[in-house]
């Protein structure tokens, strides 16, 4: 048998022992023990190359920063990594809004681990380079059965760092990466019954996409445009549009120039792609084709769920995203909860996908984004995507979560804290301006509080900020505005946006 095959048998085996001790973990964890544990936070973005800066790579790093808030917890011990150091000051603010702890009892529970390397390499390609800075990450875990790690999302690299600290990983195995390629989830959705646009999947080159909107045209004479999708694209990267308006009629003698003309002049939703580079890209990786759904209007709702490590399926949310870009596919943030005019559908149709991943042993958090479109009176969902690890929505729902101890209620759509009220919020990855560039995070702090806007525990409404690392250099921060109706959630979001423009113009 090949060395290679071995060793890949090896792993296989060696991670999936490691698995195994999430099981009593878990179950300690849902009875509130107070046993110590060691959680272990390396927020990669093992992605392919999005260009971006090392510093936007560290602000997405640092945007599970809210996961501190699990340092409640009194024997709760966090590493958090990440690929450069972070600013003091945004730690302080993470650990000031713990409720009913000690800041200075939960910093010392606190190991801030960095390779110092800004380069756009993946977090966890970092580490396992560096078997020194892994031995100290070892050293801080005081107990291996006590501790697991928490990735951002999981691919081989994220396994093998598992293996390499001797801990479960919290998240699915990347044995099950193909469920949530583009490809993937679409010969999941048509297996169980879960509506889809029209469309075909497993696509390698130029002349199938082409191939494939011809058929598509000829089920749906009506599309005027379809959207071509990469495996693997996050956040609408790796998305193209295709204008199908004004061609030859389907079927006809003209209609395959023309649609392969149309496909070379498609809008790409990513800044800076050409459409060699593309082609080279959908050869390496395949893609999809499907029809954009269209309709009197038409919202990106998606459904956030998690199976346990003890199989048990949990709906964990759901939300409507906020979507821009060229085209309106890349995400820029979101509201919660869903629209209940809608929720409760989208959370039927997710479910069937979220018992099927629990059947083959899928763990940890993932969601299903679907379109709905309003024609006359209901609203019709499409699912589109399933994104096998966390999410753009996971950080805001987790820190609304830790900081009120509340609960969704699935079958209502509603968001309840202990004290009986509703809780919603917007949030965004995306608030920025050339003129926040003057901005630091102190300023940014000292700016929510005179203005009244800093979360405030008594009545658990409020800003609470993300991503500050990208102000300097970009002008960008994110954040999440907690209210108790989504009017005044939307309302103070919108404070917030003129708040900062109006500090940054005086």
């Amino acid at each position: 048998m090949p060395e290679a095959l071995i060793e890949t048998g090896w792993r296989a085996e060696r991670f999936d022992e490691l698995q195994q001790k999430l099981v009593p973990l878990w179950q300690s964890i849902q009875t509130m023990t107070m046993d110590e544990q060691t959680i272990v936070v390396v927020p990669s973005m093992t992605l392919d190359d999005p260009g971006w800066p090392s510093s936007v790579l560290q602000a997405y790093e640092e945007r599970f920063l809210f996961l501190l808030l699990l340092l409640r917890q009194p024997r709760a011990r966090l590493v958090y990594v990440t690929s450069t150091a972070v600013n003091p000051s945004v730690i302080d603010y993470y650990l000031d809004l713990l409720p009913g702890v000690i800041p200075s009892h939960a910093r010392r529970r606190l190991f801030l681990v960095s390779p110092l390397d800004g380069s756009g390499r993946p977090l966890s390609e970092k580490l396992l380079e560096r078997p020194r800075l892994l031995a100290r990450i070892r050293e801080l875990i005081l107990d291996p059965d006590r501790a697991h790690l928490v990735p951002f999302n999981t691919t081989e690299l994220e396994r093998d760092l598992a293996l390499a600290l001797g801990i479960p990983m919290y998240g699915a195995d990347p044995k099950f990466f193909h469920y949530g390629t583009k490809t993937g989830c679409r010969r999941l959705f048509a297996e169980l019954g879960v509506r889809h646009p029209l469309g075909e999947e497993g696509l390698s080159g130029i002349g199938e996409v082409a191939a494939a909107l011809a058929r598509l045209r000829a089920g749906r004479p009506s599309a005027a445009s379809a959207i071509v999708k990469l495996n693997e694209g996050v956040s609408g990267e790796g998305n193209a549009s295709v204008d199908l308006r004004g061609l030859p009629e389907p079927g006809s003698a003209g209609e395959a120039a023309a649609l392969e003309e149309r496909v070379r002049a498609m809008a790409f939703e990513s800044d800076g792609v050409r459409f060699d580079s593309y082609v080279e890209d959908l050869a390496e990786r395949g893609g999809i084709v499907e029809e954009r759904i269209a309709g009197d209007e038409v919202r990106s709702p998606s459904v956030q769920m998690r199976v346990t490590p003890l199989g048990a399926l949990e709906v964990l949310s759901t939300h409507d995203q906020l979507l821009g870009g060229p085209s309106g596919q890349s995400y820029l943030g979101c509201r919660f909860p869903a629209d209940p005019a809608y929720a409760a559908a989208i959370t039927r149709e997710a479910v069937k996908v979220g018992d099927r991943l629990a059947e083959e042993g899928v763990i940890g958090r993932f969601a299903v984004d679907f379109v709905a479109v309003r024609s006359g009176g209901g609203w019709d969902p499409y699912a589109i995507e399933l994104n096998l690890r966390k999410g753009g929505t996971t950080h805001p729902f987790l820190t609304l979560q830790f900081l009120t101890d509340g609960r969704y209620d699935s079958e209502t759509g509603v968001f309840t804290a202990p004290s009986g009220r509703e809780k919603h919020f917007v949030a965004s990855d995306h608030v920025e301006s050339p003129a926040y560039r003057q901005l630091t995070p102190d300023d940014l702090f000292d700016i929510a509080v005179r203005h009244g806007l800093h979360f405030d525990q008594s009545r658990q409404t409020g800003v609470v900020f993300h991503m500050m690392s990208a102000l300097g250099e970009h002008g960008r921060t994110g954040l999440t505005a907690v209210a108790e109706s989504p009017a005044e959630a939307e309302a103070l979001y919108q404070q917030v946006v003129s708040v900062l423009d109006e500090e940054c113009r005086s």
